[in-house]
C-alpha cells in the first residue's frame, strides 16, 4: 500500500445520492419538480449546520401545497434509506480493512444523516468519521480537512482521499492529502494509485 489511510466521501462514493432518484421513491413524475425545488431549496444550510433539521423541514412545508406535506415529511424521515450502496467500493473497503489500512469518512452531510449513517453496515468498518453538519465546517473549506487530521492524528501525506467533486480533491491536495475524483468508472485507476492489487 502507498498510503496508511484512505478517506472516503459518502454521497456518490459509498452510496448514491441523486436527488431525482431519491424523490421518485416518494412522488409521481408531475410532482417531482415541485418537491425537488422545495426540499433542496437550501440544502447547503443543512450541510453547513447553520439551520436545524426541524426548522428546515418547516421552511420546506411552507413552500409546498398542502397535498404534498405528508410526502415531504416521509421524505425527510427516510430519504437516506434510498441511497444505494456502491458495491465495488464496499468490496474495496473490505479488502483495505483486511490489510489494516486506516479508513475514514469525510462528508458534507446534515446532522440528521450523521445520526442515521449506521443504517449502512459498511460504516462499522471505519476508524472514524467527520460530517460537516455537526461541526459547522464543510468541504472544500480547509478547516474541515484540518479537523479530520487533528481529531484522528493523521498526517495528510499518509492519506488518500476519494470524493466525487473535483473542488474537494483540490482542497485536500493543497493541504498535503493526495486524492482522486471518483467517477464511478475509475475504481481500477484509484486502486492502482493507492497500491491495492486487483
Amino acid at each position: 500500500m502507498n498510503y496508511k489511510h484512505i478517506v472516503f466521501d459518502f454521497g456518490n462514493v459509498l452510496a448514491t445520492f441523486h436527488s431525482d432518484d431519491l424523490l421518485r421513491s416518494y412522488c409521481n413524475h408531475e410532482d417531482l419538480p415541485i418537491l425537488k425545488d422545495a426540499i433542496y431549496h437550501n440544502w447547503q444550510a443543512l450541510d453547513e449546520g447553520s439551520i436545524s433539521y426541524e426548522k428546515y423541514q418547516e421552511e420546506t412545508l411552507h413552500l409546498l401545497p398542502d397535498c404534498l406535506h405528508d410526502t415531504a415529511r416521509k421524505c425527510f424521515a427516510t430519504w437516506y434509506q434510498h441511497m444505494i450502496p456502491i458495491q465495488p467500493v464496499w468490496d474495496m473497503i473490505h479488502r483495505l480493512k483486511e490489510q489494516q489500512t486506516g479508513l475514514y469518512i469525510l462528508s458534507n452531510a446534515p446532522i440528521f444523516f450523521e445520526e442515521h449513517a449506521d443504517f449502512f453496515e459498511i460504516t462499522r468498518l471505519f476508524d472514524g468519521a467527520v460530517y460537516s453538519g455537526s461541526i459547522k465546517k464543510f468541504k472544500p473549506n480547509p478547516d474541515i480537512y484540518q479537523h479530520l487530521f487533528d481529531t484522528f492524528s493523521l498526517d495528510p501525506s499518509d492519506c488518500f482521499f476519494m470524493d466525487d467533486k473535483p473542488e474537494n480533491i483540490k482542497a485536500a491536495q493543497k493541504l498535503g492529502m493526495n486524492g482522486m475524483v471518483f467517477t464511478g468508472e475509475n475504481l481500477s485507476e484509484i486502486k492502482h494509485a493507492i497500491g491495492l492489487e486487483e
